[in-house]
């Protein structure tokens, strides 16, 4: 049963009253029928956008020139789009102008694939699907419409899309469909990074992301977005390692919460340096030394040219470079604090998901890692002493230094600050005014004295 929600059937009915045809169109009819939760409404209609104007109050004209407005309807956005014949593609992103139609079946032919152009009459109450959508949707396959290699020619993030809807839907690609990715590159090199990055990010929220890269990396596009990735390819790891560095990232990515994605990008990341960090000893063993932080300069680096926000980059870039400790039962309490501290207390949750689905990809299966598990409950016991672990927990500020030594204000407060911290991660009892005072003292004649 096809079942439409009341706030659609309430949507629709106005252009019924002003004689319009209306159909819920594109992923809202897919991901009914998928028995997916549909979160937007795609309308097509025979009303030109200014008719779409006169009938309801409050109408954005997001893409007038195309056809297309957005209409607020009782809190919900509707995309509203006029029947079209889309025109020659330049740009490999938006045909450089359209044809009114009065046809739903034209306007459904300039759609990417099949499953994508079923069409529903919220008049008449009816399923349109002039190009086997619900067939392949049954099936699990991605198939373009009409020409393959034509779809992807007029719109470069098509290829890219197709990749990530087989990984969020578990489909494969049909094979025409996927010969025409691979012929399309040209076209997906003109495609804006922000556009490229958008599409990643649903990627990521994929259960299994690595089906979509896999499939990008088997067309070509890998390559093209983030060649770093496939620079991992074939690099073994030795030890427990069952995969080389390029399927242990993929694998990383599929364990990290789906829902969290610095994690997941951490995760597709934290291993990008070994390739170039790669030594192997005489006796045949492979050591990355300090990989780590090549990796976070690598991921940084993806990450600007894709145009993610400077927080991701901020956050990535930190869990990769954290991403290498070694926990033991013989970690004296000073040194979880010193841990706790260096990762940052937000970061903790972060920082422990990412180092399980490391482990994960290591072994090939999950497991409970007794070390993990016995690190946290020594963060917890630390967290729960309330000690401090941070600058601003300490029992005086730079403020207090320049009054009671006497100096100006510059780097030298912000190292006499960081010589407190650390003794107070060591010994939690020296968080006092008046010892720390002392202490920042003597430091400060033992350090700078001779500098006077």
């Amino acid at each position: 049963m096809f079942r439409v929600p009341r706030i659609v059937k309430d949507f629709s009915s106005f252009f019924s009253e002003a004689g319009f045809q209306c159909y819920l169109v594109g992923g809202a009819v897919r991901d009914m029928l998928f028995g997916r939760k549909v979160q937007d409404f795609d309308i097509a209609t025979d009303a030109l956008p200014e008719d779409v104007i006169r009938v309801f109050r409050r109408v954005i004209p997001t893409g007038i020139k195309h056809g297309t407005v957005t209409v607020l309807f009782k809190e919900t956005r509707f995309e509203v789009t006029t029947f079209r014949i889309d025109q020659d593609y330049q740009n490999g992103r938006r045909p450089d102008s359209v044809i009114f139609t009065p046809s739903i079946e034209e306007d459904l032919k300039r759609r990417d694939f099949t499953i994508n152009a079923i069409a529903y009459d919220l008049h008449n109450h009816h399923l349109l699907d002039p190009h086997g959508g619900r067939k392949d949707l049954k099936a699990g396959i991605i198939r373009a419409i009409g020409d393959p290699l034509q779809r992807f020619r007029e719109d470069g993030l098509r290829p890219i899309r197709a990749c990530r809807f087989a990984a969020q839907f578990r489909f494969e690609i049909e094979e025409d469909t996927f010969t025409g990715i691979s012929r399309s590159i040209d076209t997906v090199k003109m495609v804006s990074a922000e556009r490229i990055r958008d599409e990643l990010i649903r990627l990521l929220e994929a259960q299994t992301p690595s089906v979509g890269f896999s499939l990008l990396d088997g067309c070509g596009l890998l390559r093209l977005i983030i060649p770093e990735l496939t620079a991992c390819k074939n690099v073994e790891q030795g030890d427990l390692h069952q995969y080389d560095v390029y399927h242990h990232l993929l694998y990383a990515c599929d364990a990290a919460p789906r829902d969290n994605l610095p994690v997941r990008l951490a995760a597709l990341f934290h291993d990008l340096g070994k390739p170039e960090t790669l030594n192997l000893s005489p006796d045949g063993e492979i050591s990355f030394h300090r990989h780590e932080a090549l990796s976070a300069r690598l991921a940084g680096r993806i990450l600007r040219r894709l145009r993610f926000s400077n927080q991701i980059l901020k956050q990535v870039g930190h869990l990769v470079t954290q991403h290498m400790f070694h926990y033991e039962p013989q970690w004296t309490d000073a040194a979880v604090r010193r841990f706790v501290a260096r990762v940052g207390e937000k970061n903790i949750p972060d920082i422990l998901s990412l180092r399980r689905a490391d482990q994960l990809a290591i072994v090939g299966k999950r497991f409970v890692s007794g070390s993990l598990l016995a690190l946290e409950k020594r963060i917890e016991e630390v967290l729960a002493e309330d000690k401090a672990l941070t600058l601003k927990d300490l029992a005086i500020n730079g403020d207090d230094i320049i009054r009671e030594l006497q100096i100006p204000r510059g780097p030298k407060v912000g190292i006499i600050l960081n010589a407190l911290l650390e003794g107070v991660l060591d010994d939690p009892s020296q968080n006092d005014r008046k010892t720390l005072l002392r202490i920042a003292r003597k430091f400060y004649e033992s350090r700078f004295a001779d500098a006077h």
